[in-house]
């Protein structure tokens, strides 16, 4: 009865938890907080594991724009069915960005399912806040692009983004958004409020 009693408790705790909060419940334990990303979708909470390893510089520009609030309500305006969603432009129309440009990183890491990786013009070091995330294997993409974290945690999330024209780029009208991005290790600080007496 006691075990009972302790199972109801922790299910009623998770119900209860909010979205990032029930992401960072259930995540894998070996992440570390600083370098790990909880992007909120429209289906639920993707845990990104970053890769200061391979891109230490688009890895701290990243976690600076996320910090920013950035990417909070950005859209996916190129999503490709079977390649990738494409995101980061607050403009929304591919064209724009955070105004710092980003020597490339180019690493070993390959481009499979779940891949975070740097979208740039032909100029390789052309990055700046536009990314994309790989829903299949593009070893095409291997070594020509910037690749920086990975997907650990909610990819069915991904893979619900709305696709875009596939007889216009990908791009997506009515696209869906990032609903916001925050680093782990900030979203399990505390909430530091004064109350008023």
């Amino acid at each position: 009865m006691r075990l009972f009693s302790r199972i109801l408790i922790a299910t009623l705790a998770l119900i209860f938890l909010s979205p990032m909060e029930n992401a960072m419940a259930s995540t894998p334990q070996n992440l570390d907080p600083e370098n790990t990303i909880l992007m909120q979708l429209k289906d639920g909470t993707v845990t990104i594991r970053l890769r200061p390893d391979l891109a230490p510089n688009h890895v701290a520009r990243i976690k600076e724009l996320t910090r920013d609030g950035f990417y909070d309500g950005v859209v996916f305006h190129r999503v490709i069915d079977g390649f990738m969603a494409q995101g980061g432009d607050p403009t929304g129309t591919g064209m724009g960005g955070s105004g710092q440009k980003l020597r490339a990183e180019f690493n070993s890491a390959k481009h499979v399912r779940g891949t975070l990786s740097m979208a740039r013009a032909a100029d390789p070091n052309s990055a700046d806040s536009q990314f994309f995330i790989c829903f299949a294997p593009a070893p095409s993409l291997d070594g020509q692009y910037t690749v920086w974290g990975e997907v650990v945690d909610g990819m069915q999330f991904v893979d619900n983004i709305k696709k875009g024209d596939s007889y216009n780029n990908g791009m997506v009208s009515n696209p869906d958004r990032i609903i916001s991005m925050k680093v782990m290790a900030d979203a399990q600080k505390p909430a530091t409020g004064t109350s008023g007496h």
